[in-house]
C-alpha cells in the first residue's frame, strides 16, 4: 500500500507519496511533523526527529524529490536547483536517503518563505 502524506504551510499543501525505504518508514511513524522552513536555493528543508543512517544516499536528486538528509537530520523538498547543483543536476549539500516524491507541480514550492511553518502529516486511506 501506498503511504500517501500532506506537506502543509500557510501558502500552499500539496500531496506526496512515500516509497518503501526504511528511512520513509521511520518519518511515516513520526507522522505528524512541524518545524519551521529553511530553504537552500530551491530546496526546503528542516530538522526532524528521525535518526536514519545512509541509505541507497543519493548526490543527484530530480526536481520534486522528498529526501532525508542523514547529516542535518533534515527532511527535503527539492523544487529546483540548490547551490551545490549543476547545470544538469540538482544536488544536495551531501547525500540524501530518497524519501519520495510530490504529485503536484514542485515548482509551486518557490512561493514560501522561510521561517515559515511546515507541517507533515498523514493521509489515511
Amino acid at each position: 500500500m501506498t503511504k500517501k502524506i500532506k506537506v502543509v504551510t500557510e501558502k500552499l499543501q500539496m500531496e506526496a507519496e512515500l516509497n518503501d525505504t526504511e528511512t520513509a518508514q521511520l518519518v511515516w511513524t513520526q507522522l505528524p511533523i512541524k518545524g519551521r522552513v529553511r530553504t537552500w536555493g530551491d530546496e526546503i528543508y528542516f530538522e526532524i526527529p528521525v535518526a536514519a543512517a545512509p541509505e541507497n544516499a543519493t548526490a543527484v536528486v530530480e526536481e520534486g524529490d522528498l529526501a532525508y538528509w542523514p547529516d542535518g537530520r533534515c527532511f527535503c523538498l527539492f523544487f529546483g536547483n540548490t547551490p551545490a547543483s549543476t547545470a544538469t543536476e540538482i544536488r544536495p549539500a551531501s547525500p540524501v536517503n530518497l524519501l519520495g516524491r510530490l504529485t503536484g507541480n514542485p515548482k509551486l514550492w518557490k512561493a514560501v518563505d522561510a521561517g515559515s511553518y511546515i507541517l507533515l502529516e498523514r493521509i489515511e486511506e
